[in-house]
């Protein structure tokens, strides 16, 4: 299970704590993206965009270039409570909503952002509305190729972050999470029933509060790094019908290794989230259980 990845960029360059206004990109000007598009790559920092795309065939990929994104690109005062930063930052970047009207087809307006390491972050229509998530292209001034590396990982070609982000919902366990991926190589544009159907709640006792609840967990975390269906990140290869039968099966493991996952397994890749207290843990296991008890009856 890969609950939080180390998304921090360490003090990453000397930090500035600035007040930034971000000047809004006009529609003509934001425009002038879809004309930069190319159907080959041209440089490894170009960005992939894929997915549903307005005006292209269904599968096809294109490549938008760095300096093009950065022709349009806007200053942000990043005040680091997400996780993305440690300290108050200056960066530039391109709002994800940008992209998602320039670039989506009708009925595709979700943003997934893919990872070198095939960690995937999943941007809904509520979450872009509610928190503006950022691509940044630069940071303090600098370009990813001159962005310090924390944790011996490189954090280019690109990030996303947020000037502001502040949860959203009645628990705090329970609530919006920052998607804060580093190591940015692709955008894709999806519909969001197509993305989360495959691991929305189902079978008996799927409307009940603990399933929805222990679902708004699993969708924030677990389906970064774990996929179902060929939906999700790719990053683990336990996908979701072997973390639904470990939860259901075990249920005291499963919470231990998501708290603590290298006190049981000493090699275990995945970061820890001991945050998740009695509560969210038997939410988690009942969405998981129910899942996994649907999934048991319709292979009968």
């Amino acid at each position: 299970m890969c609950f939080v990845r180390a998304t921090r960029v360490a003090a990453i360059l000397v930090a500035t704590s600035v007040s930034l206004g971000a000047a809004p990109i006009g529609r003509a000007q934001s425009q002038s993206l879809v004309a930069k598009l190319h159907a080959t790559r041209t440089s490894p920092t170009d960005l992939e965009i894929g997915g549903d795309l307005a005006g292209i065939a269904n599968g096809q990929t294109r490549f938008l270039s760095r300096d093009d994104l950065l022709a349009v690109s806007q200053p942000f005062a990043v005040d680091g409570r997400d996780g993305s930063f440690t300290v108050p930052s200056k960066v530039r970047g391109v709002p994800l909503k940008t992209l998602v009207r320039e670039f989506a087809a009708p009925g595709s307006r979700m943003a997934v952002a893919i990872c070198d390491d095939k960690y995937r972050a999943n941007y809904s229509h509520r979450y872009l509305a509610t928190h503006d998530p950022i691509l940044v292209l630069e940071y303090n001034g600098k370009s990813p190729a001159e962005w310090a590396k924390a944790d011996g990982f490189d954090h280019g070609p690109y990030l996303i972050s947020h000037a502001a982000f502040r949860p959203r919902g009645h628990a705090s366990q329970f609530s919006d999470e920052p998607q804060i991926p580093w190591g940015v190589v692709r955008i894709d544009f999806r519909n969001e029933k197509d993305v989360f159907g495959p691991i929305s709640p189902r079978g008996r006792g799927s409307g009940t509060a603990d399933v929805k609840a222990g679902y708004t967990i699993a969708r924030q975390n677990c389906f970064r790094c774990h996929n179902s269906l060929g939906e999700g990140g790719m990053k683990s290869g336990v996908n979701w019908t072997v973390l639904a039968a470990m939860a259901a099966s075990s249920p005291d493991f499963f919470a231990a290794y998501v708290r603590d996952p290298q006190s049981k397994n000493p090699n275990a890749k995945m970061g820890g989230s001991p945050e998740l207290d009695q509560a969210a843990m038997a939410s988690l296991v009942a969405y998981f259980r129910a899942f996994e008890a649907a999934s048991v009856e319709g292979s009968e």
